[in-house]
């Protein structure tokens, strides 16, 4: 099963999550099949702390894959920052 979920990047203390497509029996931050977006829970000012390829995530969705309840809850909060 293919499955939309966040890969856990960055430093200590200063997390970064890529927004990936992944095979669900590899390891959390392991091989994964497309990288959607990013992201950037510490995010300040101007910087940008989250973006996902509407696009390739449809795409993605429409093929069967499932994302997880994180990805999901980013997902609504960029549709609602796009739509305002």
């Amino acid at each position: 099963m293919v499955v939309i979920r966040l890969s856990r990047g960055g430093s200590k203390a200063r997390p970064f999550f890529n927004i990936v497509v992944a095979d669900k029996r590899t390891r959390r931050d392991g091989a994964f099949i497309e990288r959607l977006g990013f992201y950037n829970p510490i995010a300040k000012g101007g910087e940008e702390g989250l973006r996902i390829a509407q696009d390739r995530l449809t795409y993605w969705k429409g093929v069967g894959a499932q994302a997880s309840p994180t990805v999901e809850r980013l997902i609504r909060q960029a549709a609602a920052k796009t739509a305002a």
